[in-house]
């Protein structure tokens, strides 16, 4: 078994009309996950426009600990609940830093790309926290200023924003697309 934290990552279309009960459900799993050893935490990436796709992130310390979860009978009763709630169910299990960024075959882009797609969501999530929480932090001796910043900043990276951006950047991770033509194809959805 594995002793580093591995990643349960699935992908599920929510029912047509059923987002709410959806949602409820969902976070039902989430609270049944964090009573279990080893649970390290979980998120929700909502699906970008015109798709509706969620991404489940569950997250445990080791493949033990998430085996236990996964066959539990309160997990296999929480699915059965649901399975009216959403379609094309699909899973994948990852562990360690190049898990963000493995491909439906297996292939993961070179350490620079990975290290820019990290970047892009740590500098304007690291800066708004700055902005917002900065003042406040000055007072500390650094130290308790970095503990704390870090503290509060994992998480939210680990969870939600790293796998945001390799989900947005994939196709230029995988060499499907150069960054500038992803650019043009962002700003083209947003206007």
């Amino acid at each position: 078994m594995s002793t580093a934290p591995v990643t349960l990552m699935v992908a599920r279309r929510v029912s047509s009309g059923r987002y709410r009960d959806f949602m409820t459900w969902l976070d039902e799993g989430r609270e049944l996950a964090a009573d279990f050893g080893g649970y390290l935490g979980s998120g929700v990436l909502a699906p970008p426009p015109g798709d509706d796709e969620y991404q489940i992130i569950f997250r445990f310390s080791d493949a033990g600990t998430l085996a236990i979860w996964e066959h539990s009978a309160s997990r296999r009763a929480w699915l059965e609940r649901g399975h009216d709630l959403f379609e094309a169910p699909h899973e994948h299990r990852a562990t360690g830093l190049d898990s963000w960024f493995r491909d439906a075959q297996g292939n993961t882009p070179p350490r620079w790309k990975q290290a820019v797609a990290i970047w892009l969501a740590f500098f304007p999530v690291s800066l708004i926290f700055q902005f917002l929480f900065g003042p406040l932090l000055a007072v500390l001796p650094l130290v308790p200023r970095v503990l704390v910043s870090t503290l509060c900043l994992t998480p939210v990276m680990v969870f939600l924003f790293i796998p945001l951006s390799t989900r947005l950047l994939a196709p230029w991770l995988h060499g499907q697309v150069s960054l500038s033509r992803l650019s043009r194809r962002f700003h083209s959805r947003r206007a």
